[in-house]
């Protein structure tokens, strides 16, 4: 395995799943695709997002993250915004036992009818970033658990 990059997550490697990139030179993101269709209802008060398979996982290195930002053009053509305005991917959430690191986005669809997204649709895109620790930084914690398992 090398620094950073995008593998196939267990229960996909048959599924047809296109590994993201960057469509420019100079794009920061790498476009990510949704793995199946996937109907997104017209929200409603007191509901959840609706997560959206992508099929993939991602390494990188220790002092590295994976942000997933929503595509640009998604909020006004097809009301989808992001639960969580922007996903956070540690590097301890690659090959984790709940679900091998699968990246998911979580939306909520503002429009008042249903959105379709199929499989191969452009959803979102992840960018790859390093981080700083604070001086008396001491974490020692080891992850258990898959998608929002921290404090569980």
């Amino acid at each position: 395995m090398g620094k950073r990059g995008f593998e196939i997550a267990k229960g996909f490697e048959n599924a047809g799943i296109n590994l993201p990139v960057r469509k420019t030179k100079y794009s920061a993101g790498y476009d990510v695709e949704a793995a199946e269709d996937t109907v997104i209802p017209a929200f409603k008060r007191g509901q959840k997002p609706t997560l959206v398979k992508t099929g993939i996982k991602a390494y990188m290195e220790d002092d590295e993250m994976l942000l997933l930002y929503n595509r640009s053009s998604n909020p006004g053509k097809r009301g989808l915004i992001l639960a969580n305005s922007v996903g956070v991917v540690d590097k301890d959430y690659y090959g984790n036992p709940d679900n091998d690191g699968h990246i998911m986005f979580a939306f909520y669809n503002i429009k008042d009818e249903d959105v379709e997204i199929k499989k191969g649709d452009a959803i979102g895109q992840a960018i790859f970033q390093k981080y700083l620790v604070a001086d008396a930084d001491n974490a020692e914690g080891e992850r258990v658990g898959g998608f929002g398992s921290t404090n569980k």
